[in-house]
């Protein structure tokens, strides 16, 4: 299948420290990619690049075969990137559909009853309809999560990078919104997940990235990944 993203040698310095060394990646359309690795690794800093939240020092990134390095977030945002982010930050004066409906004007251009009509559907994918006139305020961790994938989802994306969607979570909270990324891939979204709940990220993924002090040192099925020496070193020590 053909490739959505396509990352070669990507690197990123701060001052004096590496935090992205000759990074090389490509994924699938459709895919569902767990991305892993300790803290500290790289993971937020590669998916900061690929998102335009950082630019990178080196390398070429390539989206649908455009060449998008040096473009800023909102561009990427408008050829179909989008990420949801570890802690919401939601507008608290907003009720929910106002919160999706912000996006909506900014991203699509939509505005009044159309942008009204598109929050709402995305809310009830979500499983939030009940709660789009309550303010933002009000909502639970887990209400809070899927909000901010349904603003993510505003910008109607081909790839959605998911960036710690269940930290913090029950059980079966993680579960439900494994649910909806799952549901999301099916309808032909590549996702990427970055997670440390390992559970989560072996039922969701069908290929598993292991990032370790900037550099990948293993790419692959989950049980290859997770069985893998390396891996259980970065993660556990010698």
């Amino acid at each position: 299948m053909e490739n959505i993203l396509e990352v070669k040698g990507v690197g990123k310095n701060f001052g004096g420290f590496t935090a992205l060394s000759d990074v090389n990646l490509s994924i699938r359309k459709g895919e569902r990619l767990g991305l892993i690795g300790p803290n500290g690794s790289g993971k937020t800093t590669l998916i900061s690049c690929i998102s335009g939240a950082l630019q990178n020092d080196g390398g070429t990134i390539r989206f649908n075969g455009e060449s998008i390095e040096t473009l800023p977030a909102y561009a990427r945002t408008r050829r179909g990137i989008a990420r949801s982010f570890q802690i919401p930050r939601p507008f608290a004066s907003m009720t929910v559909l106002e919160n999706l409906m912000v996006p909506l004007a900014y991203v699509g251009g939509l505005s009044g009853s159309k942008a009204r009509a598109q929050g709402l559907e995305i809310l009830d994918e979500m499983g939030l309809a009940e709660k789009a006139e309550s303010s933002s305020a009000s909502l639970s961790q887990v209400e809070l999560r899927k909000m901010e994938l349904a603003r993510a989802m505003e910008a109607k994306p081909q790839l959605l990078i998911s960036d710690e969607a269940m930290a913090g979570l029950s059980g079966s909270e993680v579960d439900d919104v494994l649910d909806i990324l799952i549901k999301l891939n099916k309808q032909g979204i590549t996702i990427i997940m970055i997670e440390h709940i390992m559970h989560a990220v072996m039922r969701f993924s069908e290929r598993i990235i292991c990032l370790d002090a900037g550099q990948i040192i293993c790419d692959g099925d989950p049980k290859t990944v997770v069985g893998n020496p390396q891996v259980q070193r970065a993660y556990f020590g010698d």
